[in-house]
């Protein structure tokens, strides 16, 4: 018999997908240089307060944009709305944010859901947030890697989890984490 993990399990005011836990994922920038920031159909999702970080530090990336993203940002600034109505970064050639550089984001702090990628935030009402693991066929690396080191998503994504939900929200997330796992390996 195959023991499952229960679909979800909350900290806090956070639902969190116990795929979370359960993904072994580490990213290899050598593998797949990347390519989060360059495909897709809509740019990372942004709030409006990292926005104005952006727009504060416009001029200093702006010689490191080319020319193509330089003029998305001209023609409709920084960010735009989705087709569902969410505020991401703006992008280019149907897919590459602009922020992207040669060597990387030319951001000097990235959004916070690029940072936690390849987990993906949605808010509900009351201060409800649910995360979710967006499973994708260009990050087979990074599962490889992962799985090969042992290295649990939750524990890779440490530093952004801790960003966005604070070092006691992480703790409480690792305890429920091991009593998880503990239950999944007894039953």
């Amino acid at each position: 018999m195959v023991n499952e993990l229960p679909p979800m399990l909350q900290v806090g005011d956070v639902i969190v997908h116990t795929d979370i836990i359960a993904e072994r994922f580490a990213c290899d920038i050598a593998a797949c240089c990347g390519r989060c920031c360059e495909e897709g159909d809509a740019g990372a999702p942004v709030t409006m307060d990292e926005i104005a970080r952006i727009e504060e530090v416009l001029d200093d990336i702006w010689p490191g944009m080319s020319a193509s993203a330089q003029s998305v940002v001209d023609r409709q600034g920084v960010a735009y709305a989705d087709p569902e109505g969410e505020l991401v970064t703006s992008i280019v050639g149907g897919g590459n944010c602009v922020f992207r550089g040669p060597k990387g984001c030319l951001l000097p702090e990235r959004p916070i859901s690029c940072h936690l990628y390849p987990i993906r935030e949605k808010r509900f009402g009351g201060g409800l947030v649910g995360l979710q693991y967006h499973r994708w066929n260009i990050c087979e690396a990074a599962r490889l890697k992962g799985a090969a080191e042992g290295t649990p998503l939750y524990r890779f994504l440490r530093e952004p989890l801790v960003r966005r939900f604070g070092e006691d929200w992480y703790r409480e997330l690792c305890v429920a984490a091991d009593m998880m796992m503990k239950e999944m390996t007894q039953q």
